[in-house]
């Protein structure tokens, strides 16, 4: 249930529904307060500030029916903005981005600004009464002593909405163009994955985690899709209660249906309940999600890497700019001790086992499914082997410097095949620089 509730709220996350309701509603509780202000002698003592001059009915109400008018206008022009601006990035950059752009909380709580100025608005209107009109309640009747209800607090507050909705619109025209720069979008997915990676592996070494054997009784998968989220806390519960072990053959973003095993159980007979417990801690979704995955944000600059040096679009530059992050994150899995698991603090890795990911599983990931297309661009191959010779000085052993080195080497393998030999030459002699194991 836990796991399931997560994933529930990072699709909520991912969606541009949940802060433009939050903030309707919010918008019908401030419209309700100060319209009880108002009627409760808010409204005349605005109108007595000799600098503040007061609305009349007919003026109310057009400025009223403007603002909710406009906003509503500009909400729905925003938005076909928006989703014109995500289709072209996830069509140009893949459509993995398209949850990069689902989560910006700059679009959707710009959105969310339109709207609730717009409910605001709409819900003051109705309660302007002109000056020939009778209230239908007796609170209305006494809430000021001027013919008609102006609720002038209100008012003010539907100005004040209208100038931030001014402000973020402002601020909308620039970000969506700025979101959608390839090096901006590149730049987001980048530090992303560098966080992850701190925050998964916080500390320097070379440790690895060594995977022991898997073996016990199998639990097979009851639905089909992806795994996007694993309730290690609550598998690590089940374990101690039982006495028992579970090991993890699969990781976050792994596809499984009804043939996959999702977990050894190495402990007492299983029941059915105890059984159906172990599946609730996996959340199995139609897409992956960037939450415990770290491979999804190294696929996602591979991709753009790929795209871009795929003869249709030909653009080693972009390629270049996506190499340059994913050996910055290179580098930090480098030089940082990788013996822990997704989420290591909220369980025991003696009860909970999950799939030991070493050094070269991140290297073969990202640089090593990289690797043909960038042998086939000489100014990527070169920048290739640069960011490989900046990466040496940093890995934590000789072991992980030598994986590296393999890795240049397989370069010039591919680049013989794809590069004319002058260009094979030259490429060559850079290798011959890299400093030895």
């Amino acid at each position: 249930m836990i796991v399931r509730l997560r994933a529930l709220w990072e699709a909520i996350n991912a969606s541009y529904w949940f802060y433009p309701a939050l903030f309707a509603l919010g918008a019908v509780l401030v419209s309700s307060t100060t319209i009880w202000f108002d009627r409760n002698g808010a409204a005349e003592i605005l109108s007595r500030v000799d600098w503040l001059t007061p609305s009349r009915p007919q003026g109310a109400r057009a400025l009223l029916s403007l603002i909710a008018a406009s906003m509503i206008g500009v909400a729905a022009t925003v938005f076909s903005i928006t989703i014109a601006a995500v289709a072209y990035a996830s069509g140009t950059y893949g459509p993995r981005l398209l949850t990069n752009f689902m989560e910006d909380r700059g679009n959707q709580l710009s959105l969310a600004v339109f709207i609730a100025t717009f409910v605001h608005a709409l819900l003051v209107l109705r309660v302007v009464r002109g000056e020939d009109e009778e209230a239908i309640s007796l609170g209305g009747a006494v809430g000021t002593s001027t013919p008609g209800f102006v609720p002038q607090l209100s008012i003010l507050v539907a100005f004040g909405l209208t100038m931030i909705s001014v402000v973020v619109l402002v601020y909308l025209l620039h970000h969506i163009p700025s979101s959608i720069r390839i090096n901006k979008v590149i730049e987001q997915i980048g530090c992303r994955l560098i966080a992850s990676i701190k925050g998964r592996f916080p500390k320097s070494g070379d440790a690895e985690h060594v995977q022991e054997p898997l073996n016990g009784t199998p639990v097979i998968a009851a639905d089909h899709g992806y795994i996007t989220l694993i309730d290690f806390a609550t598998l690590d519960a089940i374990a101690e209660k039982h006495g028992a072990v579970v090991g993890l053959p699969l990781r976050t973003g792994d596809f499984v249906h009804g043939a996959v095993t999702l977990l050894h159980w190495r402990g007492p007979d299983l029941d059915d309940e105890t059984e159906e417990k172990l599946r609730g801690c996996f959340a199995i979704g139609s897409s992956r999600s960037p939450h415990q995955d770290i491979d999804y944000m190294i696929d996602e600059l591979v991709e753009i890497a790929l795209r871009a040096l795929s003869p249709g679009i030909n653009d080693p530059f972009t390629a270049i700019a996506a190499l340059d992050w994913l050996g910055a994150a290179t580098a930090e899995l480098s030089r940082r001790s990788l013996d822990r698991g997704p989420e290591q603090d909220d369980y025991d890795r003696t009860r909970v086992k999950p799939v030991a990911d070493g050094f070269n599983h991140y290297l073969e990931r990202g640089f090593g499914s990289a690797l043909r297309s960038v042998a086939s661009s000489d100014v990527a191959a070169a920048k290739f082997i640069g960011i490989v010779e900046s990466m040496l000085p940093a890995a934590a052993n000789a072991e992980r410097r030598a994986m590296l080195l393999a890795l240049v080497d397989r370069l010039l393998a591919l680049a013989e095949i794809a590069l004319e030999r002058p260009t094979f030459v030259r490429l060559e002699s850079r290798c011959s620089i890299l400093p030895a194991v």
